[in-house]
């Protein structure tokens, strides 16, 4: 196995499982425990890996609606909008893209009340120029 494949392979199984024990690693790498040891430091040192983060279980999951909340912003209050989402516990991640839109927010909140209300905080937001939002109905694949 190269070491690209090495820690991609590396990298798919911490994404399955942060906390799977190095022996376990190895052991579903193909290679030795000293390897995979060796290759996870490396990855941690050159700052592929910055952390290791909690993966919500699926009956958690179910039980929050989540939103794509595409957002249009005028440029000159681009990071305002970032600073002012970045304090919003019911944003979950923010890209910014190419297109008719400038920002995709994933947003999440455990009732349409709840998710109704973050999303007009967002579009209230100075500089929010146009929303469109589009509830998640499910998710088919996570990686």
């Amino acid at each position: 196995m190269t070491k690209i494949n090495a820690d991609r392979t590396l990298l798919a199984l911490l994404r399955e499982n942060a906390r799977m024990p190095v022996t376990d690693l190895a052991r579903r790498m193909g290679v030795s425990r000293s390897t995979a040891q060796s290759r996870l430091e490396k990855l941690e040192r050159n700052g592929t890996i910055t952390g290791y983060a909690v993966k919500l279980s699926g009956d958690y999951l179910s039980a929050q609606l989540r939103a794509h909340l595409m957002v249009t912003v005028s440029p000159k209050h681009s990071g305002a909008v970032v600073k002012a989402l970045e304090k919003l516990l019911e944003v979950r991640t923010l890209h910014s893209v190419s297109g008719s839109f400038d920002m995709i927010v994933v947003v999440e909140a455990p009732s349409v009340a709840e998710l109704d209300t973050v999303i007009d905080t967002i579009g209230a937001l100075e500089g929010v120029e146009r929303t469109m939002s589009s509830i998640i109905l499910s998710t088919r694949i996570d990686r």
